[in-house]
């Protein structure tokens, strides 16, 4: 009969077969996939509404000011065209004065504030300043729209350890990394799914996959942190790997966890990678657990990635010396 670890083996994850062998990792560390896609443009493979979505805060912010800025310059010099005199109450002189005074105009008929003291006189000026109270409506209620999608997008904020060890595990070895939490939502039923991906010793073009078998493959609850565990057994496509070959074979794990986001009420995702120079033999995770005054459980999250080293039952202790050595 055919163990069941054996029927976790399958031919891809989405992510294609054939490498062309460069070392490059498939999946980046904050769970962006490293492929280079070609033949559309930016905003088609995105879309607008994607890509203000999505973009880091920083640049949504910029993007924001910027816009508001360079709206305001345009109807200035709108403005300007249609003539400064036809904006009756305008006290500047000077010519940069006055173009100030119908930038500001502008500011305000945009976010339809109207303080009163200018305001536009004759057709064109009229028009210019209904065209542009109409756009500062709609836009101000896009930025809305998307600010609050931003805000409410839910999204699980993962750390993980910087390395992933082989450790020590009962009279074996394993494979193991740890994770926590870095919010202080409340995510539940936590899920993870680590798939083992190498290249073909005999077609160094052909990437193979294999789905681990974990010690626990789910939590009910996650407030602290998780060591999440694949057993080196006599069944694991790890078994005959040695330290060499998870950095001959080009191997990277693969890493999706599912929870529920109890604030949300929604399933978030998250995804990570670790590749073979990312993997220390003969080590184990340091306990991170403590207790403060009133007697409650500490974590300190700064020690996530902290190791010693360690024996290993199936391992030359000279070979894994030197691996961590390089």
């Amino acid at each position: 009969m055919k163990h069941p670890h054996n029927q976790n083996e399958f031919q891809d994850l989405g992510l294609g077969t054939r490498t062309t062998g460069k070392g490059e990792r498939m999946l980046n560390q904050d769970g962006s996939f490293n492929v280079d896609r070609r033949g559309l443009t930016y905003f088609e493979e995105k879309g607008i509404y994607h890509w203000l979505i999505s973009m880091r805060w920083s640049r949504f912010i910029l993007l924001l000011i910027g816009g508001y800025a360079v709206t305001n310059l345009l109807f200035a010099f709108l403005y300007m065209i249609a003539g400064l005199n036809n904006l009756d109450g305008m006290k500047e002189s000077s010519a940069i004065g006055r173009f100030m005074e119908g930038f500001f105009f502008s500011a305000q008929t945009l976010t339809t504030v109207g303080y009163g003291r200018l305001n536009p006189v004759g057709f064109w000026a009229n028009t210019i300043a209904s065209i542009e109270s109409l756009g500062g409506l709609m836009g101000l209620a896009l930025a809305t729209g998307i600010l609050y999608g931003r805000f409410s997008r839910p999204s699980a904020k993962i750390l993980f350890s910087k390395n992933a060890l082989i450790a020590p595990y009962r009279d074996i070895s394993a494979f193991m990394f740890r994770i926590a939490n870095q919010r202080s939502n409340q995510l539940i039923e936590l899920e993870a799914n680590v798939s083992f991906s190498f290249l073909n010793k005999h077609d160094r073009t052909k990437r193979e996959f294999r789905n681990l078998t974990l010690e626990r493959q789910k939590i009910n609850f996650f407030p602290t942190t998780w060591t999440i565990v694949h057993p080196i057994d006599e069944y694991s496509p790890l078994k005959n790997f040695g330290p060499q070959d998870f950095i001959d074979q080009d191997v990277e794990f693969i890493i999706l966890l599912k929870a529920f986001d109890d604030t949300f009420s929604q399933t978030v995702y998250n995804r990570s990678s670790y590749r073979g120079e990312e993997i220390i033999y003969g080590a184990k995770f340091n306990i991170i657990f403590g207790q403060n005054e009133r007697g409650i459980v500490t974590v300190d999250l700064h020690r996530i990635n902290e190791h010693v080293p360690a024996d290993l039952p199936d391992y030359k202790n000279a070979e894994i010396e030197e691996i961590n050595h390089n």
